[in-house]
């Protein structure tokens, strides 16, 4: 059986990431000619204003000419010119009326788009950080179920040489059917690995892992219903690959009540799981998004460029807030998503984020 990324997850689902875009586009275009047309045609109106008081100067100065032959005509005249000029001065305050009102409008549409992807992006945030989420509470089973093999705990109890080729060839098993390990390793409650699931790769028999966070978390857990769940980091004992590591007690019968005698760390081939996961947020090519998970302090764990993971630190302001989305101060959008964690498994702090450029 290979339990891969995302099987067991919800997958990740949206309206076509265009959508959105294409419609504020469209919206706008309309606006715009809109536009166009009232200040064509308060144009054609001054024009044929000014030609009519162009008449009426005219008049005027043949009247004058005429002498009192021409005294009503002039005064006829005079009434045509008035008339152009209110025509002239309403033409004028209509081209102002309309092009604030389209202005108006066209903010308001880029504002609407400009929220609606905002939150589009905070949902594809939270969708990423969730099916992450849901994967790694299956990890958190898996290492408190594997914690109760009898291979597992009689090695433990007793790491005499039959014992420890016994529970070497049960997490090889385990490891054939769980694909995204790299490495099951028991230890003794001093930190020595007495038994690996791919000793013949990786030759970590021997070696004590005492200092490590997760091992000296593992060993005050208060029984075997609790884990620790660590964060990713390369593990120079295993190719210096990124992991993601989670323990649990070994305890006297396999029972959750029992006395400690070891501990199992289970190490989650992180780059290959999180990368399907961030390349498979669904984008679009217009949006130039680079789509991240990070950790509690905020240093990429994952990224759809595969860049700066585990050493860039991105610049989140979260205002208080669980999610949301800003610009930056280079215009770019950004939204983000805390990990909601799942069943058991509370999340360790991780946000899904979104950067969109400008």
């Amino acid at each position: 059986m290979s339990v891969a990324l995302g099987l067991k997850s919800k997958p990740v689902t949206t309206e076509p990431a265009n959508d959105d875009s294409d419609i504020s586009a469209l919206i706008n275009r309309l606006t715009a000619e809109v536009n166009q047309i009232a200040v064509d045609k308060t144009k054609s109106i001054q024009q044929i204003t000014n030609q009519m008081k162009m008449l009426a100067l005219n008049a005027l100065i043949e009247s004058s000419r005429a002498g009192a032959q021409g005294a009503g005509f002039a005064v006829v005249a005079q009434e045509v010119r008035g008339v152009g000029q209110q025509v002239e001065t309403i033409a004028r305050e209509l081209e102002t009326q309309l092009t604030k009102r389209t202005g108006d409008l066209v903010a308001s549409i880029e504002r609407m788009s400009q929220r609606s992807r905002g939150e589009r992006m905070m949902d594809l945030s939270l969708n990423a950080i969730e099916l992450i989420d849901r994967n790694l509470y299956e990890r958190t089973c898996d290492v408190r179920w594997w914690a109760t093999d009898s291979a597992v705990v009689d090695c433990a109890a007793s790491p005499a040489p039959a014992a420890v080729s016994h529970a070497t060839q049960r997490l090889g098993v385990i490891l054939g059917a769980y694909t995204v390990y790299l490495d099951l390793w028991l230890c003794d409650l001093d930190g020595n690995v007495i038994a690996n699931g791919r000793a013949d790769r990786f030759r970590v028999v021997g070696q004590n892992v005492a200092h490590t966070k997760w091992f000296r978390e593992a060993k005050t857990l208060r029984s075997g219903d609790d884990y620790v769940a660590g964060d990713v980091e390369n593990q120079p004992l295993l190719g210096n690959a990124q992991v993601a590591t989670y323990c649990a007690s070994v305890r006297v019968g396999g029972e959750a009540h029992g006395a400690p005698i070891g501990v199992l760390a289970i190490h989650f081939d992180w780059e290959p799981q999180a990368r399907a996961i961030v390349q498979g947020v669904r984008v679009g090519d217009s949006d130039k998004a680079r789509v991240l998970l990070v950790d509690s302090h905020f240093r990429v764990i994952a990224a759809s460029d595969g860049q700066g993971i585990l050493s860039e630190r991105v610049s989140l302001s979260l205002n208080g807030e669980r999610s949301g989305f800003y610009h930056d101060r280079t215009g770019a959008m950004v939204a983000f998503h805390a990990t909601p964690g799942y069943e058991t498994y509370r999340g360790l702090g991780w946000y899904g984020v979104i950067v969109c450029g400008a």
